[in-house]
């Protein structure tokens, strides 16, 4: 049998060991991770991913690869593993905000992808058909549709639309490691995520450090699964076992990370949660972010109240037949967030040569239409894409004193180069793809 069959079988036991047995807690973890499981590791890492603190790039560490592997597991084996420093990285998250990412270096990432896999392993059993954000095969699209069949079709009139206050900076380190035991009787194996955990931070200038009380960062390979156990335990396992019982009517939920809508049948049982959330939320030492969370009164009857989840804005509206239907279309403010981000791109990058410009758009625009093509949205995708021949027009006027370039040329142009037009890919759908439009 092969390296990479030996690891997927035992992944594959301890899977169907935790779907088999939901109380039972596993043993000797840790000693799944030698040099046959990091290696298969490596072909799951991201091989364009940054550099940490030690400036160590992955094709760096892959000219060594058997001998790094196995002075990591010897590392390992002997308890002489330390976490590394966490470089800062922050980037921008719109309105002037940023967020901060995390970037460990390349041999923690290493050890923390075969960790995620174990992870992954014991916890895609439990975890619920609510939560879509960071699993396997699962994205936001899956929650975008859920959450429309839900409205649709359920028996709901009012919407909890409710985001934690910096959820990955906060989660509770006492909380997760208890949460994890629920799970797990293997102390070594606790002890390395806690060195993640505790490792510390290298701010961006490169002058002070920080050494984290709470939070896993985000840009950890690992955290995005601590983070939906955190929440699974934290709300999930709440809200269908114990709130939902004390409901006079229907309600659901649908969460991707910590961004989350609950939908009920009567406005008593959605003021209620609102206000229960926030204590239960305390109790797991996190907050919710009163500006970002709302309750709507969501009827096909008043069509006038939307909400925004997941990018998309949400409202009732009528189809051809004239019956009420739940429709979706790009929020405003991402709408006008993306035309900013395209228009910088383009002023910054518009003395490529024009095939890479060309080609480099493309791959942007067909990761636009790839996630906001759905079925009702095509005045919005088709909007975003007259915006960006508006700009790319006005950008490749400024790479020379000619002047501006006209029109039946830059229409040229798009031909030769194929640039990629709006499209409806939701199945479904009629797949709706236009030329583009020179005005």
């Amino acid at each position: 049998m092969k390296d990479w069959e030996i690891v997927q079988t035992s992944l594959s036991g301890i899977a169907k060991k935790a779907e088999r047995c939901p109380n039972y807690r596993f043993r000797n973890l840790f000693g799944m991770l030698n040099e046959r499981m990091l290696r298969d590791s490596w072909d799951w890492m991201n091989k364009k991913a940054a550099c940490g603190v030690d400036g160590e790039s992955v094709r760096d560490f892959e000219k060594n690869l058997d001998e790094n592997i196995r002075e990591l597991v010897d590392e390992l084996k002997t308890g002489r593993y330390k976490a590394r420093l966490v470089r800062r990285k922050y980037i921008p998250k719109g309105q002037g905000k940023m967020r901060p990412l995390g970037i460990p270096v390349v041999r923690d990432k290493l050890v923390q992808q075969a960790a995620k896999r174990i992870l992954q392993a014991i916890y895609e059993q439990d975890f619920m058909r609510c939560s879509y954000g960071y699993r396997p095969n699962l994205g936001a699209r899956d929650a975008v549709s859920k959450l429309t069949v839900k409205l649709q079709f359920g028996n709901y009139h009012h919407v909890v639309d409710a985001d934690i206050k910096g959820f990955f900076d906060n989660m509770d380190h006492d909380w997760l490691m208890r949460m994890l035991e629920e799970r797990i009787d293997d102390k070594p194996f606790l002890r390395l995520i806690k060195k993640w955990l505790k490792a510390g931070i290298l701010e961006e200038d490169r002058r002070s450090i920080v050494k984290p009380g709470n939070g896993s960062p985000q840009g950890g390979i690992v955290s995005p699964v601590l983070a939906n156990m955190y929440l699974h335990y934290a709300i999930d396992l709440w809200f269908h076992k114990v709130y939902l019982k004390g409901c006079k009517g229907e309600g659901c939920m649908i969460r991707y990370a910590d961004d989350g809508v609950w939908a009920f049948e009567y406005q008593e049982d959605a003021d209620r949660f609102y206000e229960t959330l926030k204590l239960r939320l305390k109790k797991f030492k996190l907050e919710l972010s009163e500006e970002k969370s709302s309750i709507i009164k969501f009827d096909r009857h008043k069509p006038e109240e939307r909400f925004c989840f997941l990018g998309f804005e949400f409202y009732w509206s009528r189809d051809r037949k004239g019956r009420p239907h739940v429709k979706k279309r790009t929020s405003r403010k991402k709408l006008r967030q993306s035309i900013r981000n395209v228009n910088d791109w383009l002023k910054n990058n518009r003395s490529l040569v024009l095939k890479d410009l060309f080609r480099r758009l493309n791959s942007m625009l067909r990761g636009y239409f790839n996630y906001y093509g759905i079925i009702g949205n095509y005045n919005s995708i088709h909007e975003y894409h007259w915006h960006v021949v508006f700009y790319l027009r006005k950008w490749l006027s400024r790479r020379s004193q000619r002047g501006q370039l006209s029109w039946e040329k830059m229409k040229r142009l798009t031909e030769r180069f194929k640039l990629v037009g709006p499209s409806i890919n939701e199945k479904g759908g009629r797949r709706m793809v236009k030329k583009v439009l020179i005005y």
